[in-house]
């Protein structure tokens, strides 16, 4: 049985749903990864083969000023999460981020270039890498620029000011890969089929700004509204963020044969499905 910790998240709905019943859910409301005791008792009943978690503290400028929390959530969790699955001879799947990058390679980065975290979101996630390979059968799959219909994220926002606005300003100096959390959880599925372990990428191909994925979300809704550039000096936001921190893939692909979609196929199926849910 695979178990997915944080199941309501906009990650774990997806998973569910393509699981279809092969899979059971638990929502951070009921399993708290941060008590090893909370993490054993309901782990130990169930049993499951692969435990994927999908739980995180992701508000990348939050974690700056609640170190600690980040720290506890996005490391100490995992690393509970890690002894208890190898206790009960468990696969874990731990989700990261291309955070843990700088962002100053200038190319892709493979799973195995030298990680340099720039926040504390970012040491936060290493952390919870290292944590996690404290489990011999363990799967880290790092991905970026989330979104999907069950949270908080830039598509979602962009869709909202959108109409309340003729005009937005995006920063347009940091390059990355908006995936689908669809897309992802597919990739991760794949990886579970294959029996991967290790450290892997996945992330909708190709890259862009978040201003070009502004526009390409406003051209998808056909709203007219005018993105204006801005670099991440301007925006002087708390947590440092890596500038170019798009992620290769193709060891997935490779090892698995699946290969993510395009961003912009991705932005658009989504848009689809988006619409067909509200309409529902």
């Amino acid at each position: 049985m695979i178990l997915v910790i944080g199941c309501n998240g906009m990650l774990g709905s997806d998973l569910m749903t393509l699981l279809e019943g092969r899979g059971r859910g638990v929502d951070v409301r009921d399993l708290d990864i941060t008590s090893l005791e909370s993490t054993e008792r309901l782990l130990t009943s169930l049993k499951p083969s692969v435990v994927i978690n999908c739980a995180a503290y992701t508000d990348v400028d939050g974690c700056e000023s609640n170190r600690e929390t980040a720290m506890l959530v996005n490391a100490e969790g995992v690393a509970n999460l890690a002894r208890v699955t190898r206790g009960i001879g468990a696969r874990l799947v731990q989700i990261s981020t291309d955070y843990v990058f700088d962002g100053a390679k200038g190319s892709p980065y493979l799973e195995d270039d030298q990680t340099a975290p720039l926040s504390v979101y970012g040491q936060s996630k290493l952390l919870g890498e290292r944590n996690a390979a404290t489990n011999p059968d363990h799967l880290i799959v790092r991905t970026q620029w989330l979104y999907g219909l069950q949270g908080n994220n830039f598509v979602e926002t962009m869709l909202r000011l959108g109409t309340e606005r003729e005009c937005l300003t995006v920063v347009d100096d940091q390059i990355g890969s908006p995936t689908w959390t669809v897309d992802l959880s597919r990739a991760i599925l794949a990886l579970l089929a294959r029996g991967c372990r290790g450290t892997y990428h996945a992330a909708n191909a190709g890259f862009c700004s978040w201003n070009e994925f502004a526009r390409a979300i406003f051209r998808e809704a056909g709203l007219g509204v005018r993105v204006e550039p801005m670099t991440t000096e301007q925006l002087n936001r708390p947590a440092k963020r890596p500038l170019y921190s798009t992620l290769d893939c193709s060891k997935l692909e490779r090892d698995t044969g699946f290969r993510l979609q395009s961003w912009g196929d991705a932005l658009t199926d989504y848009m689809k499905l988006r619409t067909h849910s509200n309409r529902g």
